[in-house]
């Protein structure tokens, strides 16, 4: 009979669900994920704006517009249209800004921002 051998593992394989690079990190809907921003949106959606803006550059008074999302949008790959972006900026737009901001702040936590 042949020696089997023997391989340690010291390390198990680990299974991650973290979303992936070309994505909105959260849904449209999910204001509750990060009740922070969410607050700020509801109580003072300028100033999150403005947060917004300033992350990414971009002048204060642009706030939180359709072209902002969409330079966002396409600067990390995440598919949509500017449709999309437009129908999410008018239908809800605090919700579409929070959305836009916890991606901002997932991304700065990973490093790629």
């Amino acid at each position: 009979l042949a020696m089997a051998s023997h391989n340690v593992i010291t390390v198990q394989p680990q299974f991650s669900a973290a979303p992936r690079a070309g994505e909105w990190q959260t849904g449209l809907l999910d204001c509750c994920s990060d009740c922070g921003v969410c607050a700020c949106g509801a109580f003072c959606f300028p100033c999150l704006g403005c947060q917004v803006a300033g992350d990414m550059d971009e002048c204060c008074l642009c706030g939180p517009s359709m072209a902002m999302r969409t330079l966002y949008r396409t600067r990390y790959n995440i598919p949509g249209s500017i449709l999309d972006d437009w129908a999410a900026t008018m239908c809800c737009p605090m919700c579409a800004l929070c959305q836009l901001k916890r991606d901002i702040n997932w991304r700065r936590e990973q490093g790629i921002f």
